[in-house]
């Protein structure tokens, strides 16, 4: 069995914005496109899934009328190439709803649920690529193996370009700048 019966040709060329724009929800979902190529995640459990849901549901609660707060939301990060990331969580806009693509100047925060096998995207990759894009703060949420989720934030250095370590936070979320949220992580 050769690759190209298992993926689709269009998986093994690069995509442009203009193509990606071009495909259907039902096409885009569950993929990123990292310099133009296609990358396929592997679907998330439901421990995490629960846990993306429940933070952004806190964090559209907190946030009032002026951001949104979504899960499973492109942000285009740059058009040539291309390179779309679909955070687990992110905080943008309000007003931008219906604006296609999302684009980094449009967030607040990206929140990522490391999950096993997105680890070392989730830790170094995706880190330096927000900085890069200047959105100004990125939570990492480890699943501990005492259940108890463990959030790592960051916080951008418009300077550099890059992020700066924030407060880490184990069980409940209280305060973060610019709004405050309190989630119950404990009971997950």
């Amino acid at each position: 069995m050769t690759a190209e019966m298992v993926a689709p040709a269009w998986m093994h060329s690069q995509i442009s914005a203009e193509q990606y724009d071009s495909w259907s929800e039902e096409q885009c979902a569950g993929i990123e496109i990292v310099d133009g190529m296609v990358v396929v995640s592997p679907s998330a459990s439901k421990r995490h899934n629960r846990l993306a849901r429940l933070l952004a549901n806190a964090l559209d609660a907190a946030a009032g009328p002026d951001w949104n707060a979504d899960t499973d939301f492109d942000v285009r990060l740059q058009d040539v190439p291309l390179t779309n990331r679909r955070p687990d969580v992110i905080v943008y806009q309000a007003d931008t709803i219906d604006l296609t693509p999302t684009r980094p100047e449009h967030v607040l925060l990206v929140v990522e649920v490391v999950s096993p096998g997105s680890e070392t995207t989730d830790r170094i990759v995706k880190v330096d690529q927000y900085a890069k894009a200047g959105i100004p703060f990125y939570w990492r949420v480890e699943q501990a193996a005492t259940g108890v989720p463990i959030v790592y934030t960051y916080v951008l250095d418009p300077a550099t370009r890059a992020y700066r370590d924030g407060e880490m936070f184990t069980g409940t979320v209280k305060t973060m700048a610019p709004f405050s949220v309190t989630v119950d992580l404990g009971a997950l």
